[in-house]
């Protein structure tokens, strides 16, 4: 029987969903935690910024900042004890010009992987569907009802103050990889039994 396969998130997942903001206080001088983050779209929380000048000084910084975001506690501790029992595919809104980043990112960080693709844009449903996953692990708040909705999987949803809008049965929210790892034993048992 074929494992059961995994599609997650990088950025806000893997990565710390606080990775941007001290990029951010210092470009734009500001004290931003991420209790101001209250939607994923980063420029709600800088109304004085034009979202098109934002959106040209993250190109900009873009390469840093995927360099430099710290890891999610736990991560890479039940990341490599699920290496063995599942496949782990990474899926990801970055595009492919940080190919390269990524790839060092997750060597210096010891996480493991079986497969990373940077899709270049937030919607990830059809390469989900495309790598046939079996549960989802996200922390954009669409992006988990979307594919959970369409796939009929389960999705895994880091809590963040910008994700809180409710949730479907079938989407579970947790606040770490060890509370993801508890709901996984949980859907998956089954499998685990066998």
């Amino acid at each position: 029987m074929s494992k059961i396969r995994f599609g997650i998130d990088i950025d806000g997942t893997v990565t710390c969903p606080t990775s941007l903001l001290p990029h951010i206080n210092k470009a734009y001088k500001r004290n931003l935690t991420i209790d101001d983050i209250r939607e994923y779209d980063l420029t709600k929380a800088l109304p004085d910024i034009e979202p098109a000048e934002f959106g040209k000084w993250f190109k900009l910084a873009e390469a840093e900042i995927y360099a430099t975001s710290p890891i999610r506690d736990y991560a890479r501790e039940v990341l490599s004890e699920w290496n063995e029992q599942y496949e782990l595919f990474f899926i990801s809104a970055r595009g492919s010009n940080v190919q390269d980043i990524t790839d060092k990112w997750f060597l210096e960080h010891e996480v493991v992987y079986d497969h990373i693709e940077l899709i270049g844009s937030h919607d990830k449903l059809a390469t989900a569907k495309m790598h046939g996953v079996h549960a989802f692990f996200e922390d954009k708040h669409d992006n988990a009802v979307a594919i959970h909705e369409a796939l009929n999987i389960p999705v895994i949803l880091f809590d963040a103050p910008y994700n809180r809008d409710p949730i479907p049965d079938g989407v579970y929210r947790v606040n770490d990889w060890l509370e993801a790892k508890q709901q996984i034993e949980q859907l998956f048992a089954i499998q685990k039994a066998r």
